[in-house]
């Protein structure tokens, strides 16, 4: 297996973890829906909120949440419209990225909360 698969896996079950500390309810992992995909899909008891786990080894090339681009976004955006049809359902949500730090050295956990909203990629396209 892959050294960067196997670091995503092992940043993805330290993301489930960090989550379930701060109380969320954990409602689905990788979830999918034609080509797209939401890392996680958690209920903090006010709003459902999709996760984009990021892990890295370093900092060498980059923030892990710098890896979130303008096609990650609006897949993520995509997936929650999805899901939220599948369910049936109208709620609120929120977009997050877990971005973590992972080495024989460290575990560094940077949760952005409301990372992006689903009318930023407009303003994004623009620049």
């Amino acid at each position: 297996m892959a050294q960067h698969y196997e670091l995503g896996i092992r940043g993805e079950a330290i993301a489930k973890g960090f989550l379930l500390s701060k109380g969320y309810v954990i409602l689905e992992t990788n979830w999918r829906f034609n080509k797209l995909e939401v890392d996680i899909i958690a209920d903090n008891g006010e709003t459902l909120v999709f996760v984009e786990v990021k892990t890295r080894s370093s900092n060498n090339f980059g923030k892990p949440e710098e890896a979130v681009d303008f096609d990650k976004k609006m897949n993520l955006i995509n997936a929650a419209e999805a899901y939220l049809n599948f369910l049936h359902a109208e709620m609120e949500v929120r977009f997050d990225i877990l971005a973590i730090i992972l080495n024989e050295d460290t575990t560094e956990i940077n949760h952005i909360e409301d990372a992006f909203y689903p009318g930023d990629e407009l303003v994004e396209d623009i620049n």
